[in-house]
This record gives structure tokens, C-alpha cells and sequence, in this order.
């Protein structure tokens, strides 16, 4: 609920959510003006984690800077590993093999699920339900397990490679992915008896936090955050890259464009992702993971590139400028929680405290990935 604020200096307050603090995820700081439990204003403060990635990127050679994109969303890696790779591979004009293309992929909408699937489980415990928590975190250690068995790592992965993957997937981890689709469609099932469709819930997210089409796009949001705004924006889709165009899937968009609405956006894009797995698997092609000529320098040639993809987050942008040498002259990543969050110091004011920390849960943000 908001309330028009009638400004009393003399009777307001400031309270400091963060930067310890458990409903921001992270290293946050919102500094908010209250008028008892009514935000008057406020203001977010980041950079306390701050760690030089776009600088480390310039100093770097392109395969060392590698493991560095993993860093900055850790829930949702594979996406900005993707997007970086595109890009090098775009400057560089390394052709990719088809197979590669197909398990970049999966593997991008199984990390996708597990990342969603987190979300999931902490948004509801902001909101005061625990045992979500522990069935999504159960699902989302299949996904870790499946990914562990190919890439070597559970979190922070280093599995693209320019030109293809580490790593072939084999007969094991295919028929594990294949057992886990029936698997989290029962679960969703669960899930949309046990909290979608609690009124206790559904109270506290109905009308809250109303995002209208014109800040979304002030803000440059994207994601749920715009599609529960009724703005039809998807990378795969409207930029597409990769082999996304080979597969049938929908974009799932709500118009109520309050906190409900971009819990559904997220919900619902568990299951097209597990379309998009599924129809993966289907259709992989025979053949290498890497080229026959990979180069063992990578050196793109001069110009100004950019790349977008879609990641658990929004779109995230990586903008190369090269001259030619083994370093990039300029690197910027463009991060989608940096421009999601910015809508919350406009979009708080009137509301109560416990509303409006609702709808930073609904914002779904990584403080790594903004502080990059």
C-alpha cells in the first residue's frame, strides 16, 4: 500500500537497509527517509563490492578474462559466459559447430531453471515461507549435479571456450537431463499449489509495487521486471542468436505489472526453458565440440562489437572495441540488475517498508553482478 506524503521534517527518520543486510541479497545499501513506516524516499548505494571486471577485462588476454564473466552473476553464469564468448567469437570470425551451439544452450537454460529456481526459494522466505526454500534448493541440485558432471564446477563455471566447449556432454548426463524434465513439471505443479496460489501470498504481492511500460523503458529494465509490465522484450526472440530460432517456445508476458506479475513471468519461464532443453536434446547433432582450426591466439580484428544475450537476469550486453591486439582497448558489459534496481528509489516512495521489500524480492537482484 502507498499513501500520498505529506513531508513533516520534524517527524521523519532515516533507516539504513544494508549493506549487511538479509532482504538485499547482497552488498546493498537503501538508505531510507521514513514517515513511520511509510518510505518518504529513497536512495540505493552500491559500489561496496566493487571489483574492476570491465578494467581486468582491458588488461587481460580474451581466454584468461574468461572465468572473470562467471564472477559477476553467480547464480546465473552460463548467460554471461555466452554473451562474452558470442561477442569474442563475432570479432574474431570463429566459426562455431553446431553440436557446440546446442549444449551452450542447454546448459544456458538449465543454469536459467537453477537460477530461478533460487529466486524462487528466497523470495518466499523474504515474504516469511521457509519450506519452499528447501524443495526449490532440492531441485536445484539436480541441475548442479548434472552441470558439476560436465564442467567440473557447481557455481562459477569456466565451460565455454572460443569456438566451442571444454567439454563434450555424454550418454549419462542426457539421460539425467531427460529424468529431470517430468521431474521439475511436477514440481511446478507443487509449487503453484503450495505458493502460487496461496492467498496469503498472493495478498501480499497483488497490487504492489505497480510498474507502468513508461519506467520500465526510462530505466531501460528488462526481464521479468518488463515483461510483468506487458512489454514483450526477449533477446532470444527479438535478437536472435545462437541456434534459438530452431526452437518453439513463447515469452511469457503479464500485463497486471505489480510484484505478482513478475512472479508469474519467472514461474512460467521454468517451463519454457524445460521446452528449449527438451527440444535440445531432441535434435543434437554428431559432430565436434571445437573447430578443426581453432586459434590457439585470439586476437580479433580492429572495429567495435557488441553482443546481446538473455540471461535469468535481462539482457545483458557485452560491448568489445579491439585494435587488433590480444587485449581488448575497451571493454563494457552492460548489466540488466543495474538498470532493474535503479526503479526502485522512484517506484518505493509512499510505500511501506514491508511492501517495498517485497518488491525489491520481485526485482530479483545480484549485487556482484551490478558492482562488476
Amino acid at each position: 500500500m502507498s499513501k500520498p506524503i505529506e513531508l513533516r521534517p520534524d517527524e521523519t527518520f532515516v533507516v539504513n537497509v544494508g549493506p549487511q543486510h538479509p532482504a538485499t541479497h547482497g552488498v546493498l545499501r537503501v538508505k531510507m527517509r521514513m514517515d513511520g513506516e511509510y518510505i518518504v524516499e529513497a536512495e540505493t548505494v552500491i559500489g561496496y563490492i566493487h571489483r574492476m571486471h570491465e578494467k581486468m577485462g582491458e588488461l587481460k588476454t580474451y581466454p584468461q578474462f574468461l572465468m572473470n564473466l562467471s564472477r559477476m552473476d553467480y547464480l546465473g553464469a552460463m548467460g554471461y559466459c555466452h554473451g562474452h564468448v558470442l561477442c569474442v567469437e563475432k570479432a574474431a570470425g570463429i566459426e562455431v559447430p553446431e553440436r557446440a551451439e546446442y549444449i551452450r544452450v542447454i546448459m544456458v537454460e538449465l543454469n536459467r531453471i537453477a537460477s530461478h529456481l533460487f529466486w524462487f526459494g528466497a523470495f518466499v522466505m523474504d515474504l516469511g515461507g521457509f519450506s519452499p526454500l528447501m524443495y526449490a534448493l532440492q531441485d536445484r541440485e539436480y541441475i548442479l549435479d548434472m552441470m558439476e558432471s560436465v564442467t567440473g564446477s557447481r557455481l562459477t563455471y569456466c565451460y565455454f571456450r572460443f569456438g566451442g566447449l571444454y567439454n563434450d556432454i555424454d550418454d549419462e548426463f542426457i539421460a539425467a537431463a531427460r529424468r529431470f524434465i517430468p521431474r521439475m513439471r511436477k514440481s511446478m505443479a507443487k509449487y503453484e499449489k503450495l505458493v502460487t496460489g496461496n492467498v496469503i501470498f498472493r495478498k501480499r504481492l497483488e497490487g504492489n509495487a505497480f510498474l507502468s511500460k513508461e519506467v520500465c523503458r526510462k530505466y531501460g529494465a528488462s526481464s521479468a521486471v518488463a515483461r510483468g509490465s506487458g512489454i514483450n522484450f526477449d533477446v532470444r526472440k527479438n535478437e536472435p542468436y545462437s541456434v534459438y530460432p530452431e526452437f518453439n517456445f513463447d515469452i511469457p508476458v503479464f500485463h497486471e505489472c505489480d510484484s505478482l506479475a513478475r512472479y508469474n513471468v519467472r514461474m512460467a519461464e521454468i517451463e519454457q526453458s524445460l521446452r528449449i532443453v527438451e527440444q535440445a536434446l531432441d535434435k543434437l547433432p554428431d559432430g565436434p565440440i571445437m573447430p578443426a582450426k581453432a586459434p590457439k591466439i585470439i586476437k580479433p580484428n580492429a572495429g567495435d562489437y557488441y553482443q546481446a544475450v538473455e540471461t535469468a537476469r535481462g539482457s545483458f550486453g557485452v560491448r568489445l572495441v579491439s585494435d587488433g591486439g590480444k587485449t581488448p582497448y575497451r571493454l563494457k558489459l552492460r548489466s540488466p540488475t543495474y538498470s532493474n534496481m535503479h526503479l526502485f528509489d522512484e517506484t518505493c516512495t509512499g510505500m511501506m517498508i514491508m511492501d517495498a521489500l517485497a518488491f525489491m524480492g520481485s526485482l530479483d537482484l545480484v549485487i556482484p553482478e551490478i558492482d562488476r
